[in-house]
């Protein structure tokens, strides 16, 4: 899905945003995932930064303080999601300048979430 085009309130390969995105990937794998990215912060149990693994829910303050952009971990300190900045669906490193300061933490779902 990496290159799919950044659409709010997107949901399919048509266009994403970021929540619909994981609610995507997750659904394609049988996990009812919620819609919302603050609903999506709810969901599962919270994950100690040292212990994120692929998988995991990154959640970011991105406009305000509290959660309002969602991406899926990778290994090796990366992750994918859709950004509405440069509009696709792409894999990034939390590592940098942007990232790190707005990380608000992870989350771990299980299939129930």
């Amino acid at each position: 899905l990496v290159g799919t085009p950044y659409r709010d309130g997107g949901a399919d390969p048509a266009g994403f945003d970021c929540s619909g995105f994981v609610q995507y990937v997750f659904g394609r794998h049988g996990w009812r995932v919620p819609r919302t990215v603050s609903e999506q912060f709810q969901a599962g149990s919270p994950v100690a930064p040292g212990e994120v693994r692929a998988g995991d829910l990154l959640f970011f303050a991105t406009l305000g303080s509290g959660p309002t952009h969602v991406a899926i971990a990778l290994a090796n300190h990366r992750f994918v999601h859709a950004p509405s900045g440069r509009g696709q669906v792409r894999v990034e490193r939390l590592e940098g300048r942007y990232w790190p300061p707005r990380f608000l933490g992870a989350r771990r779902l299980d299939n129930g979430s």
